[in-house]
């Protein structure tokens, strides 16, 4: 629909919109670059705080993706005008408060407006260096494909709305998508030069999405084994009455490309498609620095779970589940 749009040309522009990378790029000088995104969405649990808590952690995975570091940050934020505790108000911007002071990262303002559905986020600028930039583009065949966090919160947020989700499995999800990528970021962004080369975060295309973007950019086909891939407890039970719309419109758009093997479980091809927000880091490693990564995240206390690996890209396959 935007296509007809004129594209940037201005030199200092490192990445923009044209590979559906995390977020944009601008060059300041030789050793520094600015990192800007925005996100915002509609409450995916019903606890308030928590809600804020997962929409800032989910804006700042922006950042990390790009191997950055955030520093400010501009609410953004839409309330009903009638019938909605204030109290509840507070709670959100609280609870978005607190997760950018964990992260270090200034609150400098915002913008609110009045609307009949909720809606919370913020935009946020950091920085990198143009040396070491983390892109979609960039995976090589060969490379491994590591993810830090477990996928099923669409599932669980779908459960959460129809009130199907037990208690143990809300707090796991909770505790999951408010989790900062920070650790993992900082683990990927210190590996030695050319040891990762290429990363994103996966949020609303789901794991299958953000890989086929990856795929596309990188002009590899990536592998997914759904067999290594780590879900929330209880996801996979969800996943066969709890669909969100999400998913079935990530199948559309990305399955042509995907292939699957014959009788593949209709529960972790949910789980593939599952919209997900807050997400883990998605890399492609070099092989030979698979080790070495993988111990750097533990030291830093983040998770790491080989899902895959780039292959050379075959006609008409941005992405095989296996």
């Amino acid at each position: 629909m935007l296509s007809g749009l004129p594209v940037p040309d201005d030199a200092r522009v490192l990445i923009d919109y044209r590979t559906a990378d995390d977020a944009g790029v601008y060059r300041l000088s030789d050793d520094t670059a600015l990192v800007q995104t925005v996100d915002f969405f509609t409450p995916v649990v019903d606890d308030p705080y928590a809600f804020g808590q997962i929409a800032a952690a989910n804006a700042l995975s922006d950042v990390y993706a790009m191997g950055g570091r955030p520093l400010t940050a501009l609410a953004v934020a839409a309330f009903p005008a009638r019938d909605f505790d204030e109290a509840d108000i507070v709670a959100v911007f609280r609870g978005g408060y607190d997760k950018l002071a964990e992260a270090g990262v200034v609150l400098l303002g915002g913008h609110t407006v009045q609307d009949s559905e909720v809606k919370f986020g913020y935009a946020v600028t950091g920085v990198v260096r143009p040396d070491r930039v983390l892109a979609n583009a960039g995976a090589q065949p060969g490379d491994v494909l590591i993810l830090t966090k477990p996928i099923g919160t669409g599932i669980v947020s779908t459960a959460i709305k129809h009130e199907r989700a037990p208690a143990d499995v809300v707090d796991a999800a909770v505790r999951v998508m408010a989790a900062l990528n920070r650790q993992a970021a900082e683990a990927l962004a210190g590996a030695p030069a050319g040891s990762v080369h290429a990363c994103t975060d996966v949020t609303g295309f789901g794991l299958v999405g953000h890989a086929s973007e990856v795929a596309a950019a990188s002009d590899v086909t990536i592998e997914i084994v759904m067999a290594d891939v780590p879900r929330l407890p209880g996801a996979l039970e969800l996943a066969r009455s709890n669909r969100p719309g999400g998913a079935a419109t990530n199948q559309a758009h990305f399955g042509p490309l995907v292939r699957e093997p014959a009788g593949l479980d209709d529960s972790l091809r949910a789980l593939a498609y599952d919209p997900q927000t807050s997400g883990g880091l998605l890399a492609a490693v070099a092989p030979g620095a698979v080790d070495a990564v993988l111990a750097r995240l533990s030291a830093a206390g983040a998770a790491g779970w080989v899902v895959g690996r780039a292959v050379a890209a075959q006609p008409g396959c941005r992405l095989a589940l296996r």
